[in-house]
């Protein structure tokens, strides 16, 4: 090829480069150039148009991620290189055995009709020949053969005149179709038009698969997921359950016995096995819902109190000792009190959990801070969490307490502080595990 035109000898090898199919071509001296068939008639403006849309596309396949819009600037990248009114994307359903536009773009009358309505079995249509065979059809005059599919046209509004269509394969398994429809200018597609859109047929098949592939591993996980979390649900409603059960059979018999000391003695029990439901539900309630704090004027001191009286039968079970450290001047916050108690009643929770089963600890904290907020921390003298975990404990479902925790608690109390706007984080310290909680101090 003459010095002058090393430019477009470049252009042409690219073109090769980017087909791997032919990986031959690789090795071919500038004069064999001139023997590749998609080279005839080719002008060297269409040749850089199409290594230029080729760039685009291998571009595209690693900034997109969503195979939709990936497949439409396929589509759109195909149908400017080859000057086409319109460009589709085909799928073929194995389970169903039929092709579907899944994309279609340009002046093709009503496209989500399209989409929509039709389906072709693989054979139908020239579409579904190539589908079929496996093999690029060009059809430059519709009217002249018997496999054009003429009830698209009717049901879109839309006037086909030539079509290319292009398999997509992927390690030889179909993918579907890659489908041009009616160049420009009355011509019919060139050979250097059906050899780029083999290429974008192979990028797009690979998209297609890769898409899918991701698609399951993620519901793949989603369902492991969901059958963890039922698990270990299941299991704590079942040893509620049992509580409540155990409970309810031994008032029973007092009753009937006439043993006071034993319904007395049994009632407290009961008593916990209904707080725990309860608590159970309002904690499942309030992460399923969106939820808008309703603010007011608040006693801190008030809430983290409550929070701890509600906790006492617990604390004593287990000889817990609690320490609450509020300044006198602390002064009022405004907040969701009933939100801010639920908060502060799953915190303790994991903490009376975690302490010891003597000697247990637990210190409560609450202070203003400089930067005009809030912080409210609570700490134990349990043996902590591994660090290995700190990243996922506030993920929902995440237990480090294993099928005696529902992994609710601590995801519960970061959406409410999140919900007011705050932040709550577990602070790194020698021994047990300290909860801080930050909220913004609204003046009012």
């Amino acid at each position: 090829m003459l010095q002058g035109s090393r430019h477009l000898y470049y252009a042409i090898r690219t073109l090769c480069i980017f087909d791997n199919r032919k990986s031959k071509q690789l090795v071919m001296t500038a004069s064999e150039f001139r023997t590749l068939p998609w080279l005839e008639h080719a002008s060297p403006a269409d040749i850089n148009r199409a290594v230029e849309a080729l760039y685009h596309v291998h571009g595209l396949m690693t900034a997109l991620t969503d195979l939709d819009t990936l497949l439409e600037r396929i589509s759109e990248e195909g149908r400017a290189v080859a000057r086409a009114e319109a460009a589709s994307v085909i799928l073929y359903d194995e389970v169903t055995d039929e092709l579907y536009f899944r994309v279609a773009l340009g002046d093709s009358g009503d496209q989500e009709t399209l989409k929509r309505e039709i389906r072709l079995k693989p054979g139908q249509g020239i579409a579904g020949a190539a589908a079929q065979e496996r093999i690029t059809i060009h059809v430059p005059d519709v009217k002249t053969d018997s496999r054009f599919y003429g009830n698209a046209d009717e049901m879109t509004q839309f006037q086909t005149r030539n079509i290319l269509a292009v398999p997509m394969i992927e390690r030889d398994r179909l993918i579907g179709v890659l489908e041009l429809v009616n160049k420009l200018d009355g011509e019919a597609f060139s050979p250097l038009d059906q050899y780029v859109m083999e290429m974008f047929g192979a990028v797009a098949a690979s998209a297609v698969v890769n898409a899918r592939l991701i698609e399951e591993q993620i519901r793949t996980t989603r369902l492991a997921a969901i059958g963890q979390a039922i698990a270990g649900l299941t299991h704590h409603i079942k040893n509620i359950l049992t509580g409540l059960s155990s409970s309810a059979e031994l008032i029973e018999m007092g009753l009937d016995s006439g043993n006071t000391e034993l319904v007395k003695n049994t009632w407290p029990v009961l008593r916990r096995s209904t707080h725990r439901i309860s608590n159970f539900v309002q904690d499942l309630l309030l992460y399923a819902k969106p939820r808008k704090p309703l603010i007011e004027k608040c006693d801190v001191q008030r809430i983290i109190v409550d929070a701890c009286e509600t906790m006492r039968d617990l604390f004593n079970r287990k000889n817990i000792e609690v320490e609450i450290q509020v300044p006198a001047n602390i002064g009022p916050v405004y907040a969701d009190p009933d939100a801010l108690y639920r908060c502060l009643m799953n915190l303790v929770t994991n903490a009376a959990d975690a302490v010891p089963d003597t000697n247990g600890r637990i210190n409560i904290t609450a202070e203003r801070a400089e930067e005009k907020c809030l912080k409210i921390a609570v700490s134990d003298n349990g043996p902590g969490i591994p660090q290995d975990m700190h990243e996922n404990i506030f993920e929902i479902f995440f237990s480090t307490k294993g099928t005696h925790g529902t992994g609710l608690g601590l995801a519960c109390a970061r959406k409410i502080v999140q919900e007011h706007g705050g932040v709550l984080v577990l602070l790194k310290q020698e021994c047990g595990a300290c909860f801080e909680i930050t909220l913004p101090i609204e003046e009012k």
